[in-house]
């Protein structure tokens, strides 16, 4: 019987790896045919490293979680088995995932700048782009997360973001989040979040804090998604 379970634990780590392995490759696959092979693993690996932020960060905080897994054209996503015990610990998986990605797309730049390569400046660009795309605050986005902090109204800015976003550039993606948040702008519309009112007892210390670090990182990848667009320009 001990040798059953120790196979069928170790058959259950395989099948997790080989999951979060094929879903790379199928979406390496799928973006190589529109981008090319080198640019479709480079993307794909900061992707990954954006969500190793959010498992690294769960587990930092005890919390079971699955490897990721991918879906090409859409991203990737971690499965949270235990849920965040209060909106601090939400905030600190949610913004783990964009500073990591952000610690990514700033090693293909530092590395373009010394070989040159346009490729990893196009990686870099994709990066912080993709990074800041994730701060709309808006769940599921990590954004929604983090400013539940700060408050959940602030959700509401997210509608006109995602707006102009879609009048700028149409895409079923957008339509996509649009329907999965509308359940979080209605809660902050009408002030039931479905959580106890201690889930979001936190000291003001925290909001301050994340409200900091959540408009510096979104202003610095906007500020160097604006560089690297300009630099790939020319």
């Amino acid at each position: 019987m001990g040798k059953l379970l120790a196979w069928l634990l170790v058959a259950g780590k395989m099948g997790k790896m080989l999951t979060t392995g094929g879903t790379m490759l199928l979406s390496m696959l799928a973006y190589s045919w529109i981008f090319g092979w080198r640019y479709a693993v480079g993307f794909v690996l900061l992707i990954f490293v954006h969500e190793m932020g959010h498992y690294l960060a769960a587990r930092k905080r005890g919390l079971a979680v699955g490897a990721p897994t991918f879906i090409p054209f859409v991203g990737a996503w971690i499965e949270m088995k235990d849920m965040p015990h209060d909106v601090e610990t939400e905030a600190f998986v949610g913004f783990a995932g964009p500073l990591a990605g952000t610690a990514g797309a700033m090693a293909c730049y530092g590395l373009a700048r010394q070989t040159g390569s346009e490729l990893l400046l196009a990686l870099a660009y994709s990066g912080c782009m993709l990074n800041l795309f994730n701060l709309i605050p808006v769940s599921p986005l990590d954004g929604g997360r983090i400013t539940a902090i700060i408050s959940p109204k602030v959700w509401l800015l997210g509608v006109p973001l995602l707006a102009a976003l879609f009048f700028w550039r149409p895409s079923p993606m957008l339509i996509l989040i649009a329907v999965l948040a509308y359940p979080q702008i209605k809660a902050a519309l009408s002030g039931d979040h479905g959580r106890p009112p201690e889930y979001y007892q936190v000291p003001q210390e925290a909001r301050v804090n994340y409200a900091v670090m959540y408009l510096g990182l979104a202003a610095f990848l906007a500020v160097m998604s604006y560089d690297l667009h300009e630099m790939l320009g020319r």
